[in-house]
């Protein structure tokens, strides 16, 4: 565009004009897409090449596109959900597996991602392996393997593991899954590290 011609004018080192690709050939997206991530960015921008650009908003006309990353967590506990969920668990306590004392420690929690018919059978499942049951909460036998969509994984004292997945959804229920093949905290903890070129993120 105009502009960014203007700014390779006047941009020198050490700043730089970022690498773009206008393209409508989805392999050649995801080629840039790896590159940003093997050269440790989190994802990629995407703009609507017929929007104009204003300073400071970024708006519907952009993008970030991110790598999901998964994990398979358990359940062990519940909330009941607002508005239309108020009938059912559907907020779910998600934890991985600490390999040396067999506890399963929170890593975050969600309501995203399951139909109503999963959230009926959920919270009937819920209740079947229920230890603690008071008000709208409920604490579970860790039974229920999930897999987890996530973005990144940030430190939190929030939880006792100190770390929480950011925008974490379910993809499924596995049911082909027993809790102790399930990830570990290890897991997480490779994750954290491993993220934006082992730097990890707070």
């Amino acid at each position: 565009s105009e502009r960014r011609e203007l700014l390779g004018q006047v941009v020198s080192d050490p700043l730089r004009i970022v690498p773009t690709l206008v393209t409508g050939d989805p392999r050649e997206a995801e080629e840039f897409m790896e590159r940003a991530l093997s050269d440790g960015h989190e994802g990629l921008m995407a703009k609507n090449l017929r929007a104009p650009y204003t300073p400071g908003v970024r708006g519907k006309n952009w993008l970030k596109i991110k790598r999901a990353k998964t994990l398979d967590l358990v359940i062990v506990a519940a909330e009941r959900g607002y508005g239309r969920r108020h009938r059912w668990y559907s907020d779910y306590y998600l934890a991985a597996r600490d390999p040396e004392t067999g506890e399963f420690l929170v890593v975050g929690k969600t309501f995203k991602g399951l139909t109503d018919e999963e959230f009926e059978w959920m919270t009937q499942k819920l209740k079947s392996i229920a230890v603690e049951e008071r008000g709208g909460f409920i604490r579970v036998r860790p039974e229920v393997v999930v897999e987890v969509a996530f973005n990144e994984v940030q430190k939190s004292p929030k939880y006792p593991s100190g770390l929480a997945l950011r925008f974490a959804r379910i993809l499924r229920i596995r049911e082909d899954k027993s809790p102790e093949e399930a990830d570990t905290i290890d897991r997480v903890r490779e994750i954290y590290e491993s993220q934006f070129g082992g730097r990890g993120h707070s």
